[in-house]
């Protein structure tokens, strides 16, 4: 995959692509790219911002700015797939993350200040996703939560079987986890269910799904 992200501060990327599972793909399932806004914005001083129309609170990514990032890497605004990374985007989910994975080729625009102008949204982006109903002052952030979730489901990040889990987690009904342990069986007086010392993986299963059935109720 060619994963290229859009961003203020490349170097905010670089403790990532030291950290397992990014690192264990780069350069082989993984071609990830990172772009500065600064570097081809159309003004002067390296300016990228500006205040809304209308007023209100902080300061805005231009559309004029991030047209111009993507013209100077592409030509023009590519066939493939473009996210910008916005509170107002669809909710972030094991299901999107693995739609995103079967891409060839993925663009990320990450956002400063209070956000995107919103034509960048609706004109350059082709999808938009949120980490989360909140907002965040660094837009890098969840660009790095969707850089390593993606990864994570690159061939060779992860051992197999371990992908394998989280793929199940993920079909779970309602989509909650289940709970986990690791020794001691007991600790304090607080047991590890029985179930999962039993070694028998059909009930372990149904346990796990019952126990995801139930949070998924709280």
């Amino acid at each position: 995959m060619q994963l290229d992200v859009f961003t203020l501060v490349p170097h905010a990327f670089a403790w990532l692509t030291e950290q397992r599972p990014v690192a264990s793909v780069l350069g082989t399932e993984l071609d990830l790219r990172l772009f500065s806004y600064r570097d081809t914005t159309p003004l002067r001083a390296g300016q990228v911002d500006d205040e809304p129309y209308g007023g209100g609170a902080g300061m805005l990514l231009r559309v004029d700015v991030v047209a111009a990032a993507l013209d100077a890497a592409y030509g023009a605004v590519p066939d493939h797939r473009i996210v910008a990374l916005t509170p107002q985007g669809r909710q972030l989910t094991q299901d999107v993350v693995e739609e995103l994975a079967q891409e060839e080729r993925l663009t990320l625009l990450s956002a400063r200040f209070e956000g995107f102008d919103e034509r960048v949204v609706q004109h350059l982006a082709s999808d938009a996703i949120s980490i989360g109903p909140y907002v965040l002052s660094n837009g890098d952030l969840p660009a790095m939560v969707l850089v390593d979730a993606i990864a994570r489901r690159l061939p060779g990040a992860i051992r197999e079987e371990s992908g394998a889990w989280e793929t199940f987690s993920a079909e779970l009904e309602g989509g909650f986890e289940y709970p986990h342990y690791t020794r001691p069986a007991d600790f304090r007086g607080w047991p590890v269910p029985e179930v999962l010392l039993s070694g028998d993986h059909g009930k372990i299963d149904e346990w796990r799904r019952e126990q995801s059935r139930r949070r998924s109720l709280l």
